[in-house]
This record gives structure tokens, sequence and C-alpha cells, in this order.
């Protein structure tokens, strides 16, 4: 395995009674950049998250993680390891307040996530590093809200916040501006470029503004196959990509964007 990758798959394929969603995918992650896997409805995209994160076993092919095969690993194992997923549901505790959501998140990190019974003090000491984690999402000022209570944007920033307790090394991100409002999408794309300063991001996105203006690389998946990688600029003139996205090799993907506009 390449030292540059933190993760790595080789000829990942997973089938459903003779179907296969995802075939011969080879996908290489490289540490500290922003990696976005794109693709039309139906190709392969949430199972191909579902696999990394141990939530479904492939039918054949390999996942490596830091250079440990973790083809085999259970969930929780991945996530101890430094490989944590976000976004996928809203993951947070609706009548527990924002610091108290961080909270729980630090205190998986300790093992002790579900001894309720501790004393407020031995939580307490907690509380600092939970402040700063909201802080870095700017959600500081919420800190005694009640997380029913946030706004949709900000519950997003929430559940990045306690994704970021558990501190991953790699974050995988299942569609983090969907369903959110111009203002909140920016806000978040934001959050995501800063958080992503110190540890390695894979995201599964459908906003091309989003995926232009953040990703390093870029994966294109097509009926669970990958037809293109790299940066935007070469992904959004490859036909290939164009005809997936577009049903005709005729234009650009910037001109199907300028067209949602």
């Amino acid at each position: 395995m390449n030292e540059d990758c933190i993760l790595e798959t080789s000829k990942l394929t997973r089938e459903f009674k003779g179907f296969a969603a995802v075939t011969g995918v080879d996908l290489k992650v490289r540490r500290g950049q922003i990696h976005a896997l794109i693709g039309p409805n139906g190709a392969g995209k949430t199972t191909v998250f579902n696999l990394l994160t141990k939530f479904l076993a492939p039918t054949s092919g390999r996942i490596f993680y830091k250079g440990v095969d973790i083809t085999t690993a259970k969930p929780a194992e991945v996530a101890r390891r430094g490989l944590v997923r976000s976004f996928q549901i809203s993951a947070v505790f609706p009548h527990l307040t924002v610091l108290e959501n961080v909270r729980i998140g630090l205190q998986r990190t300790l093992g002790t996530s579900f001894h309720f019974w501790r004393s407020q003090d031995s939580l307490d000491i907690l509380n600092a590093r939970a402040q700063e984690l909201l802080e870095s999402v700017d959600l500081g000022s919420f800190a005694d809200s009640v997380a029913v209570e946030l706004p949709y944007g900000r519950k997003r920033a929430l559940e990045l916040a306690t994704t970021l307790a558990m501190d991953p090394e790699l974050m995988l991100l299942d569609e983090p501006t969907q369903g959110m409002g111009h203002e909140d999408v920016e806000r978040v794309t934001a959050l995501i470029k800063k958080v992503a300063a110190s540890r390695t991001v894979l995201m599964v996105e459908h906003n091309m503004n989003v995926v232009s203006s953040i990703a390093d690389t870029i994966t294109v998946l097509q009926r669970g196959q990958v037809i293109a990688e790299g940066p935007y600029s070469d992904v959004s003139r490859n036909p290939q990509v164009m005809e997936a996205y577009m049903g005709t090799v005729e234009g650009t993907l910037e001109g199907e964007l300028e067209g949602a506009h």
C-alpha cells in the first residue's frame, strides 16, 4: 500500500442477489486531502460508504486503512482506529444541550459512553474540550441550547463537532449539505474545509458547487464502477462523466451547473 494513502480499496465488489451494486472499485484516498465521491443516483456511492465503514461486507475485494487490512473488521473497531462516519442520519440527542451532545462524543473515546451514573464532576473535566470543539464549528454561543431547537444547518455543524470529538484521522461525510439553504451550504462547506486542515475527509456530495470549491480529488462512480478520477478541472470535462450526468457528451459539467442556478 502507498504510504501517502490513508485508505485504499482493491477490486471492491458488492452484489445483492446477483445484482452488482459496486464492481471492482479501486479507491485511493491520500492523507490530508478532501476526496469527493460523486455520481448519479444509484451509482453505488452509499454502498461504497457502507462497505468502508463495515456496515456491509464486500462480496469480494479488500479494504486497507493505514496499511492494515480491515476487510473483515467490525464497525466499532474501524471507528476506534480513527475512521469515523458522520452525517448519514441526524446523529444528535435532540433533548440534550449542544455541549452535552459533544461531551457524549468525548466520553466514547474514554470508553465511558454509557456510564450515565458517573458523577457530574467527572464529566465536567470534559467541558473545556467540548467547548473548544463547539468554537471550532462556530457553535460556541449555542452551548446551552437544546439540540432540537437548533436551525437545520447548525444541527449539521453539531454533528460535525460530535464526530470531531471521536478524534478521527479520516472523516467520512455522507451528503453533508443535503437539504440546506444557500447560506447554510456556504457555512458547512467552510467548516469542512477548516476541519480538513488537520485530517483527511472522504465525502459523498451531490452539490457540485461544494465539490468544485473544496475537493482535491474527485472519484466518479456510475453503475457501481469508477469512470473517472482526478481534480474537478479534469473530471468535469471527461466525456464519460458528462454522459453519465447529462445523457449526452455535448457540453460540460460546468454548463449543467450554470443552467441550475
